[in-house]
C-alpha cells in the first residue's frame, strides 16, 4: 500500500475515532468519507470557471458540466433507496447547463444524501433493499454512492488540471515543513 494511501486511511481512522468509539463505528466511517469525497465535488464545481463548464476532453466523454449534473442525479438516486424514497427524477445532466444551476443542483443533491447517511446505524444499515432487482443491504447502497462520487471526482480534477486549475483535494495538503537552517 502506498505511503499516500496509507496517511488517507490514517486521517480516516483518526477521525473518525479521535474522541470515543462512535456507537455505529462502520456507519459513522462511511460517512466521513461520503462527507470528504462530496465536498472536494462540490469545491470542484465551484472553482471551474462557468466557461468551462461545456468542455469536453474528448467527444466521447461527458461535459464538465454534464458530469456535476451526472454525480447530482445519481445522488438522488442511490439515496433515495436507502431513504425508501420514490426514485425522484431530476434529470439534472439533460436539463441544467449553467454553472449555478449546477452547482445548485448538486448542493441539493449532497443535501438530500445526507439525509440518509445521518440516519444510518450498523443496524439498519443491514437491512436489505431492492437496486437494480438485487437484494443489497442499505449501508451498501451508500458505499456504493460514496465510491460512485470519489470515481467522478477523480474525473473532475483531470478536467481541472486540463485547465490548469489545483483541484480542491490538492490544494488542501499542508506544505512540507521547512529544513531547520544549518548551524
Amino acid at each position: 500500500m502506498n505511503k499516500t494511501l496509507m496517511s488517507f486511511l490514517s486521517l480516516v481512522a483518526v477521525s473518525c475515532f479521535a474522541q470515543q468509539p462512535p456507537a455505529n463505528p462502520i456507519s459513522a466511517g462511511e460517512k466521513v468519507l461520503y462527507s470528504m469525497f462530496s465536498a472536494n465535488v462540490v469545491a470542484g464545481a465551484q472553482k471551474m470557471p462557468e466557461e468551462n463548464y461545456s468542455f469536453q476532453p474528448v467527444p466521447e466523454v461527458r461535459s464538465f458540466g454534464q458530469l456535476v449534473g451526472h454525480i447530482a442525479d445519481a445522488n438522488y438516486h442511490f439515496c433515495s433507496v436507502v431513504l425508501g424514497d420514490p426514485a425522484p427524477a431530476t434529470s439534472v445532466e439533460k436539463t441544467k447547463t449553467s454553472k449555478a444551476d449546477l452547482v445548485q443542483a448538486l448542493k441539493d443533491a449532497v443535501t438530500y444524501c445526507n439525509k440518509a447517511y445521518d440516519g444510518m446505524t450498523d443496524a439498519n444499515g443491514a437491512v436489505i433493499v431492492k437496486f437494480f432487482g438485487r437484494d443489497v443491504p442499505k449501508l451498501t447502497m451508500l458505499t456504493l454512492n460514496t465510491a460512485h462520487t470519489d470515481e467522478h471526482y477523480g474525473n473532475m480534477v483531470t478536467y481541472l488540471r486540463l485547465k490548469g486549475i489545483v483541484p480542491p483535494s490538492s490544494e488542501q495538503r499542508a506544505p512540507a515543513p521547512a529544513p531547520a537552517p544549518a548551524k
